[in-house]
């Protein structure tokens, strides 16, 4: 039977996303970092101090495969908007440079700044790409990583309130509504997150890891 696998982040979204993708592919069952003992540390919040999502990624893997021992799954992952030179990209989440928020309330603060930044430019050169970097680290194991993308275009409008951070602006011209709006369990099946933990999925199963080499 495999051992379950730390999944290294501190969002409920994210955490629930995974579970399910991996669920769905028949992958192993998910330890949470609380369910590890892995108690909140401020200093968290400087290991994403890079400035790609392969980077940070590997940075989280490791260092919650230090302090907890076990497998460790982590990733990083953001909004590249063609019209911005591909930001708010690694700062997605601190994007509005808030940091009395968190949450719902963060988000809107992203959103609201994205949409500022984009005033003026027209449809048609909105397109954006989100990105997902999964990273593998184990104790005396291969580090490995994996990367989905998917490409969209930002509404000058949010549309639906599902997903979490930049989803309702992000509209998806093959499914006709936002990431906002697309039921979850489709969501799960197309979306940058799915492509990268889909193809994570047969790593976590294997005795030892395979996939893209970390080096370094």
């Amino acid at each position: 039977m495999t051992s379950p696998v730390l999944v290294a982040t501190r969002s409920g979204h994210k955490l629930r996303e995974i579970r399910e993708i991996l669920a769905e592919v028949g992958g192993p069952e998910v330890m949470d970092l609380a369910g590890a003992g892995v108690e909140y540390d401020p200093e968290e919040e400087e290991i994403e101090r890079f400035s790609t999502f392969r980077e940070n990624a590997l940075a989280k893997a490791r260092h919650f495969a230090a302090l907890s021992g076990l497998r460790t799954l982590a990733d990083d992952s953001g909004l590249c908007v063609d019209a911005l030179d591909g930001a708010p990209g690694v700062q997605s989440k601190r994007f509005s440079g808030r940091t009395d928020l968190a949450g719902a309330a963060l988000d809107a603060a992203n959103n609201s700044l994205l949409l500022e930044r984009l005033r003026g430019v027209p449809r048609g050169e909105r397109g954006a790409h989100y990105v997902c970097v999964v990273a593998i680290a184990g104790p005396g194991e291969a580090e490995v990583v994996f990367e989905g993308r998917y490409h969209g275009e930002i509404l000058e409008e949010g549309r639906g309130r599902g997903g979490f951070g930049y989803d309702p602006l992000f509209f998806v011209p093959a499914e006709g509504v936002t990431f906002g709006q697309l039921d979850p369990a489709r969501k799960n099946r197309i979306s940058h997150r799915a492509a990268a933990i889909r193809a994570a999925a047969p790593a976590l199963l294997s005795a030892g890891l395979k996939g893209d080499r970390a080096g370094g």
